[in-house]
């Protein structure tokens, strides 16, 4: 097609893309996102293409309310824009889970004018990360006193907010003991300048998520900018996916980049079968039967393992605006399914790696990044076993504290 006939379509395609939803637009980014991945991982962040074409989309703010400027999107509309984002590029979809669910869950329990503040623009993001060393909020007049440091700060390099999950401390030192005679969390907000930066992100895998460590001494943060998250009772914005726990939403978010890293390489593999001849034999891989029912299983147990994720969550998210609640049951069964669905999908991931040979041990091609990422993934908390063993218990009828639903 002619440069010309190229500038007069650019209008209508522009118009199309506006028109359409957001998952169809996260998939419009694949190819971007798959020529960006080098870039990305050498990096360490992401490109500014790619953030520019995430803020033109408005993917920062897909989950916090209408009121102060998000879309308040379904959870599983977000978990379907998390998988496309992913075939392209996992850590994209990691930093866009993460920051979602961050924003969404500290803006909750925050007056909505300090939300539309921290949160309200497109090129607005929020990060933080887990507690590396002792850290403490020790109460002071207005606030808090911070001192502390933090790890995996996933996104933290564009991102405009930093947030910690802090223990409680009076100013004599003794932790603050809240309305369930448990030791107090607050997380606190502050702006990006106010952390000391180290820029020591070296993993495996997700290499482009920036997960940095960052650290406070003495920063007082107001009580304005600080939240008890996760305590229904607290919450300042009331909407359907406001009755989700924190750890549901972020596991909802892993779960679907866990299967759309595990697309990404069932599709690559699909691809190299096609056109490849094996090493051992003049047999193309396409007309070898055990590579022909090889792909058949894995499109069957990674479509299955989607279904019963977007399914489990809708039937949820349906719960949740029926009710303005989650039973306990059904926050075991997301549970179940989220950790289980980042098992399946990291096992389709790693048998596509392992079936393209000798090919996917190459940088040069598609395969040897995101296997690390996979695997990366299924590191998470939110994929750990333990969460098994929980429900497990649930299901029984074995008394216990449920955690992390």
């Amino acid at each position: 097609m002619a440069a010309a006939e190229l500038g007069q379509l650019e209008p209508q395609r522009s118009k199309a893309l506006s028109c359409a939803g957001p998952v169809e637009r996260a998939r419009a980014l694949i190819p971007l996102l798959e020529a960006a991945g080098p870039a990305i991982e050498a990096g360490r962040q992401l490109t500014p293409e790619v953030l520019e074409a995430l803020r033109a989309n408005d993917f920062f703010r897909l989950l916090t309310a209408r009121g102060i400027g998000g879309q308040a999107l379904s959870l599983v509309t977000f978990a379907e824009i998390c998988e496309a984002l992913a075939i392209g590029d996992p850590s994209t979809a990691w930093c866009v889970n993460q920051g979602n669910v961050s924003s969404l869950t500290s803006s909750t329990y925050l007056a909505p004018e300090v939300g539309r503040s921290l949160f309200g623009g497109r090129d607005q993001a929020l990060a933080w990360g887990a507690q590396h060393n002792q850290a403490a909020a020790v109460v002071v007049p207005g606030g808090f006193q911070v001192t502390g440091t933090w790890d995996f700060a996933s996104g933290s390099r564009h991102a405009t907010t930093l947030g910690a999950h802090v223990p409680v401390k009076l100013a004599d030192g003794t932790p603050r003991i809240g309305s369930n005679g448990k030791p107090e969390f607050v997380t606190v907000l502050f702006p990006r300048g106010a952390a000391r930066i180290t820029e020591d992100w070296s993993a495996m895998g997700l290499r482009g998520t920036g997960s940095d460590t960052y650290a406070l001494d003495g920063v007082f943060v107001p009580d304005s900018h600080a939240c008890f998250r996760d305590r229904l009772e607290g919450r300042q914005e009331h909407g359907t996916v406001t009755a989700f726990t924190s750890h549901l939403c972020y596991a909802t978010g892993f779960a679907a980049t866990a299967l759309g890293t595990a697309r990404g390489m069932l599709d690559r593999f699909m691809a190299l079968a096609r056109g490849k001849t094996a090493r051992a034999g003049a047999q193309a891989m396409a007309e070898n039967h055990a590579i022909q029912s090889q792909v058949a299983q894995l499109e069957a147990k990674l479509r299955s393992a989607r279904m019963y994720l977007l399914g489990t969550v809708g039937e949820a998210w349906a719960e949740a605006a029926a009710t303005g609640g989650l039973s306990l049951d059904t926050r075991m069964a997301m549970r179940l399914a989220t950790t289980s669905v980042m098992g399946e999908a990291t096992e389709v991931s790693v048998a596509c790696y392992r079936a393209a040979g000798t090919t996917a041990v190459l940088e040069s091609q598609p395969f040897e990044r995101r296997f690390r990422d996979a695997l990366c993934i299924s590191q998470h908390l939110q994929a750990t076993p333990a969460h098994l063993e929980m429900v497990g218990r649930h299901l029984l009828g074995v008394p216990q504290a449920a955690q992390f639903v």
